[in-house]
């Protein structure tokens, strides 16, 4: 997958019609600086090349020259391996090298570095969110199901699934931090740290967390409503739950321990896939908020056309929804025993 992730973004972003040397350099640049600095920022050598160099460079095991001339001597595209000399060069251990940005000149790690902790904050506090209060407006809707409350619950589940984020930070913004700015105290944008106003150094502002990850848990939230009441539906109506209830076990007794633990799988599932979709959502969520993460950060570098970054980015993104999805295939053998690998 993650091949494929980086395969489709090298290509995609290399073969769009802008020039980066160009938009670094002004429009009235002349074509001699612009030139001097694609050769500079390697974009001066042919496509396969440089995408051969950027796996290179991705690769915990890369491959270097020993001198200081390229490590590719090449007429096409087709010769590379054949060029390939193994004697000159030195074969290395190391992290994925994720270039340098165009416009700062700063280590794209080290720009992840530094924005993905606000971002995964947000993710998590948003799923956080979703998760608990989803869960249990399920539970609610399943035990009335057919009443007001389960058609108000789905009504407002279709509605938020349907509602894109940015749509609804819009909204979300000028309802409680304009409209009701003065009695909810929120501010309309904001990120984690904010400068003191006397210049006594950066604070944390905890508030201003609230209406991003209220804006991005709201899809997670409809999804999980509405997974965790069919499947409770589906549940309640087995064999072993109507047992527990002859048994004489009390009501919250049969639906929190026997009903909801086996229900949660397909919640489960959704939680993954989210939690990972929310690192990628949160990018005009954050911007609209005026939230410094990695949301923002991609956008400010897409509007520059900052390919290190956006791919960059894009990519540990890509990585962390991998990772996720193993953690959930081991809770899954965790929670349900029929899944389990003996």
């Amino acid at each position: 997958m993650l091949f494929g992730v980086v395969t489709l973004l090298f290509f995609l972003f290399n073969l769009l019609p802008a020039d980066p040397a160009r938009m670094m350099l002004g429009q009235r640049a002349d074509e001699e600086a612009v030139a001097n600095l694609n050769k500079e920022l390697g974009r001066d050598k042919p496509l396969f090349y440089q995408y051969i160099k950027y796996l290179n460079d991705l690769s915990p095991i890369s491959i270097h020259q020993k001198t200081e001339t390229a490590y590719f001597s090449i007429k096409s595209d087709m010769q590379i391996l054949a060029d390939f000399d193994l004697k000159t060069c030195i074969v290395a251990f190391k992290l994925p090298y994720l270039n340098r940005s165009y416009q700062s000149k700063r280590p794209v790690l080290q720009i992840v570095n530094n924005t993905l902790p606000a971002t995964f904050l947000l993710a998590i506090m948003a799923m956080l969110f979703s998760t608990v209060v989803g869960i249990l407006l399920g539970i609610a809707s399943a035990l009335y199901k057919g009443k007001f409350l389960d058609h108000f619950l789905s009504i407002i589940s279709v509605f938020g699934m349907a509602a894109p984020s940015f749509f609804m930070a819009l909204i979300i913004m000028w309802i409680f931090g304009h409209l009701l700015g003065d009695f909810t105290g929120l501010n309309r944008t904001g990120s984690l740290y904010v400068i003191d106003d006397l210049g006594r150094g950066e604070y944390i502002e905890w508030k201003n967390l609230i209406l991003p990850a209220f804006t991005l848990g709201l899809r997670p939230l409809a999804v999980i409503v509405q997974l965790t009441r069919n499947s409770m539906l589906d549940v309640l109506n087995m064999d072993y739950i109507r047992t527990a209830k002859a048994k004489g076990l009390k009501r919250l007794q049969v639906l929190f321990k026997h009903a909801l633990k086996n229900s949660l799988n397909p919640v489960i599932t959704a939680i993954s896939g989210w939690l990972a979709g929310l690192l990628a959502g949160s990018v005009f969520v954050e911007w609209i908020f005026g939230w410094k993460g990695l949301g923002s950060e991609i956008v400010n570098a897409l509007d520059n056309y900052d390919l290190p970054v956006v791919m960059g980015s894009v990519l540990i993104i890509a990585a962390m929804f991998v990772i996720i999805n193993i953690l959930v295939d081991i809770i899954y053998g965790i929670i349900d025993p029929r899944v389990r690998i003996n």
